[in-house]
Order: structure tokens, then C-alpha cells, then sequence
């Protein structure tokens, strides 16, 4: 049985865990597979009316086609600042405005594309594991002086040591999974 003080230590730490893995999901969501989603641009930033706004925050943005997205801006007055934000966001994309809509063309990915796509995904997991390791290594460092602090005994330190290990370990081959998962999802064809 693990001390109170110990068991909070241990929670806390894994709430971090998962919120580094909610964020490495976010990011994968954002990558590219072949088709169409709207969440190729969140990241896209608008200039609207002196402030940088996300897109979503000006305009819908539907996928009604896998190689087609379309951005319906609720102010007309947007539709060139929008147009602007995804040409310069990076995304490979070119936008059309037909007075309405913009509609965003997604062309296919080439084989270096993917690859690249590939290793962006790989590198985003490994900053997530670091990620989870530096939670870790912070716990055990509260798991210690709080044994100290507290008088517990080594025992009960060891044991809430190897639980932390056993949680990291869980969210590592979650991390590992939900990688694969997109470079596969990138590799499909």
C-alpha cells in the first residue's frame, strides 16, 4: 500500500503523461495522409482585423471530397486575408476564391512526401517520449525527497518507483502505437 503523499505524486505525473499524449495526437492529427481533413489547417493563422486568429475561428472548413477542402468564411471581407494565411502556412496548398468559398485543391503526395511525413511523425513521437521520460525523472525526484521529508520507508519508495516505471512504460508503447498508426495511415496509398 502506498503512502497518500506517494499516490498523489503518481497521479499527477500521469496526468501529464496523458496530456503529452493528447498533444502528440493533436500533432498527428495535423499531418497530411493522403486525404483531405480539416485539421490540415489548424495551425493556420488569419490577420483579422488587426489580430492573428486561428482559421477555424473566421470560416468553416469541410472536407466534402478526400482530395478537397472548403473554407467558407462568415465575413466576405476575410475572403483575401484567408486566401493569404494557407498560401503562407507551408502546406503545399493553393487556395481558389470563388466569391463564396475558397476551395483548397489537395494534391497527392509524392513517395518523398510521405517519407518526409514519416519521419515528422517519428520525430513528434520521440519529443513526446522525452517528454514522458522528464515527467518521469521528475516524479522519482518527489518520490524521493518526499520519502525523505516524510520518514517512509525504502521500501515503499521502491514500490512507488516501480509503479511509476510500469505507467511510464504504458504511455511509451501508447506513444509507439499511435505512431505507427499514422505513419501507416501516410503510407496507404
Amino acid at each position: 500500500m502506498l503512502d497518500e503523499l506517494l499516490e498523489i505524486i503518481l497521479l499527477d505525473a500521469e496526468e501529464h503523461m496523458e496530456k503529452s499524449l493528447a498533444h502528440l495526437r493533436k500533432e498527428l492529427s495535423a499531418i497530411r495522409a493522403g486525404r483531405a481533413t480539416p485539421a490540415m489547417l489548424q495551425t493556420v493563422r488569419v490577420e483579422y482585423y488587426g489580430s492573428r486568429s486561428p482559421l477555424n475561428q473566421v470560416a468553416t472548413i469541410s472536407a466534402p471530397q478526400p482530395d478537397l477542402l472548403v473554407v467558407a468564411p462568415w465575413d466576405k471581407s476575410a475572403m483575401g486575408a484567408i486566401e493569404k494565411a494557407i498560401q503562407s502556412a507551408n502546406l503545399g496548398l493553393n487556395p481558389s476564391n470563388d466569391g463564396l468559398l475558397i476551395r483548397v485543391p489537395v494534391p497527392p503526395l509524392s513517395g518523398d512526401r510521405r517519407q518526409s511525413l514519416c519521419r515528422r511523425a517519428r520525430r513528434l513521437a520521440e519529443e513526446a517520449k522525452v517528454a514522458v521520460r522528464n515527467i518521469r525523472r521528475h516524479a522519482k525526484d518527489q518520490v524521493k525527497s518526499t520519502q525523505e521529508d516524510e520518514n517512509l520507508s525504502e521500501d515503499m519508495r521502491y514500490h512507488a518507483e516501480e509503479e511509476l516505471q510500469k505507467r511510464t512504460d504504458r504511455y511509451v508503447e501508447q506513444i509507439d502505437a499511435t505512431s505507427r498508426r499514422k505513419e501507416a495511415e501516410i503510407l496507404e496509398i
